[in-house]
């Protein structure tokens, strides 16, 4: 029987459905690296959601298959397994609108100083609602920086829910695809930090978007402005908003990942009253996490059965990948 491991928890009907498959499930213990390269030595696929490293994928003589849940593979040595003729899978429409949602959220949160309110009213601070400041989304403008499908959606709901402008700038993007979502592309970063009341970062992790936002990104934002990071932590340079949120710059910023997780107690993030916090929770909604799960075991359980899954992060490892015999039975064999 082969065998899984999830190395993080994940929605049981995951596991479920790779049982009812005829795999083994096992759940990761491991606190530490050791622990996790002893624990994928004898395993024919495992399900990550925090990566997965090359002196892991190198202990593990079996391995056919490493499933990513959610979208983010930046925490995977993706190219070592693609060498090693492993293919990763990941679940990119899964927990988008999940996301989305946290986004809006986050947006609200800071806007409105939800975290603030809700300390006073426990206190029975009355005199809260007469000094805090607060803005409305509507009306104002959101730059999005990233036009994927979870920027996308976050365009259409604050468009059609908040009556928001939304302006975008990707690279990968043209104008008639942002258009067709309502938005308006612009140029430059630069211009669209220079007008946006709110920026929401969408952009995946490599070496040419760490610190998309920068010390001189931050100052070329409007004052005021708020700042919402759903995608990767390392798209911000965490320092020089920290600072810049000191310095009143910027009206707040609301943060759902981070380049250090979990965060550390030190991180000078923890300490402002300005910024709202999640720890990396965006997209796991129930459903969104029961989706994730099933996307992860039905990829696991086609590559066991010698099938082609939907969505490797390189479909060209297909053809060359180590162990091409099916270890589970498939339908027609059935």
């Amino acid at each position: 029987m082969p065998v899984c491991l999830i190395t993080q928890p994940i929605h049981p009907v995951g596991a479920e459905r790779m049982r009812a498959a005829g795999i083994e499930v096992r759940a990761s213990t491991a606190t530490d690296e050791a622990g996790r390269i002893a624990e994928v030595r004898d395993v024919d696929a495992v399900i990550v959601r925090e990566g997965i490293s090359a002196a892991a994928i190198d202990a593990a003589p079996r391995l056919a298959v490493i499933s990513n849940h959610g979208t983010g593979t930046d925490k995977i040595a993706v190219a070592h397994a693609h060498a090693c003729g492993i293919p990763v899978v990941s679940t990119p429409a899964a927990n988008v609108r999940a996301v989305a949602e946290h986004a809006l959220m986050l947006m609200l949160a800071v806007a409105r100083g939800t975290v603030r309110a809700d300390a006073a009213t426990r206190r029975s601070d009355w005199q809260h609602r007469y000094t805090a400041p607060m803005h409305s989304l509507h009306g104002k403008t959101l730059g999005i920086i990233g036009f994927g499908r979870t920027g996308q959606i976050v365009a259409e709901m604050a468009r059609a829910g908040f009556g928001m402008r939304v302006i975008v700038w990707s690279p990968s993007v043209d104008e008639a695809e942002v258009a067709a979502h309502g938005a308006t592309r612009v140029g430059t970063l630069q211009a669209l930090l220079a007008i946006s009341d709110i920026v929401s970062l969408h952009r995946p992790l490599r070496p040419d978007t760490r610190h998309t936002i920068d010390a001189a990104a931050l100052a070329s934002m409007k004052p005021g402005a708020i700042l919402i990071n759903t995608s990767r932590g390392g798209l911000v340079d965490e320092p020089a908003l920290a600072e810049a949120l000191r310095a009143g710059k910027l009206f707040g910023a609301g943060l759902d990942v981070f380049e250090r997780e979990p965060l550390p107690g030190v991180s000078p993030l923890a300490a402002l009253p300005n910024v709202v916090l999640s720890p990396h929770q965006a997209g796991s909604t129930l459903e969104a996490l029961e989706a994730t799960a099933s996307q992860c075991a039905d990829q696991i359980i086609d590559v066991l059965a010698g099938r082609q899954p939907q969505h490797m992060l390189d479909p060209s490892v297909w053809a060359r990948r180590r162990h091409g015999a099916p270890r589970i039975a498939t339908e027609a064999q059935a």
